[in-house]
């Protein structure tokens, strides 16, 4: 192996550890979803819910929390109490609550509002030990191309929790090739405008990674040229926690081979291999 090889390997794999070490810090934040603490779906009917102050309910797309005397809330660091509205919120929007340490989620997954309390002392989050990954490998980082679709497709597919399910606009697809294979991908828009995000499996998902799904986003560049690198297919949420909502991948998303790249199955889920 030559010298310019060798180096080119090696900036590739430390900026993948720059890349994986900044994502592990995002996901242990001590607000993020590894502090959620409990997932309340919302009805017409008042209750009182577990690590939230107040009386709740979600009725004609206003969400309605009626604080006692002494319980209080802080939205934008502004103080609430008494009977106070929300909504409605646009789905998978959401608003953050403080209580105390507590942030406290309110938002909107597959129609339906929830409550998810997000505690830094929560055993997930305290005993996180990061999550296991491959070691970079170039040859899982290759080009597509992204074709969008004469119109937006919207797109309906399964969630991590039953008896939901999540709409997404899909703008095209990534045609690439990998281990020989002409494969493509059905992508939703992303994030970060310009941006597409990739939920998918593979002939490793249920053996070394996770089984639902893994995710991976990519921007294209103007004449259509995508990056994927699958070095840095991530985790959802519903891989370390039973309290998350995720997506799971659209059927033509199944890949038939074996990524071996990127995230594995969390320390946390090792006996459901």
């Amino acid at each position: 192996m030559s010298t310019h090889t060798e180096s080119a390997l090696d900036t590739f794999d430390a900026e993948w550890q720059e890349w994986h070490a900044a994502h592990e810090r995002h996901r242990a934040h001590p607000h993020g979803f590894l502090a959620v603490t409990h997932l309340h779906w919302l009805t017409a009917e008042p209750t009182r819910l577990e690590g939230a102050p107040g009386t709740w309910s979600a009725e004609a797309d206003v969400v309605r929390v009626v604080l006692e005397p002494g319980e209080s809330l802080l939205q934008d660091g502004t103080e609430l109490g008494g009977s106070v509205q929300f909504g409605p919120i646009e789905e998978r929007g959401g608003i953050n609550l403080v209580a105390g340490d507590t942030v406290i989620e309110v938002a909107k997954r597959g129609g339906e509002y929830i409550v998810r309390p997000r505690n830094p002392a929560n055993t997930l989050l305290q005993d996180y030990l990061g999550t296991p990954a491959y070691t970079p490998n170039a040859a899982f980082a290759v080009s597509g191309t992204f074709v969008p679709f004469e119109e937006p497709r919207s797109t309906t597919v399964g969630a991590a929790v039953e008896g939901i399910q999540h709409v997404y606009e899909a703008p095209g697809e990534i045609q690439f090739k990998l281990a020989g294979q002409e494969l493509t991908l059905t992508a939703f828009n992303g994030y970060a405008p310009g941006s597409l995000s990739v939920l998918f499996t593979d002939q490793t998902s249920g053996k070394t990674t996770y089984a639902a799904n893994r995710s991976l986003s990519v921007t294209p560049a103007a004449d259509g040229t995508v990056h994927l690198d699958f070095n840095r297919a991530v985790n959802l949420p519903c891989a370390y926690t039973d309290l998350a909502t995720c997506p799971l991948p659209p059927a033509e998303n199944r890949l038939p081979v074996a990524i071996e790249a990127g995230e594995k199955i969390p320390y946390e889920r090792q006996d459901q291999k």
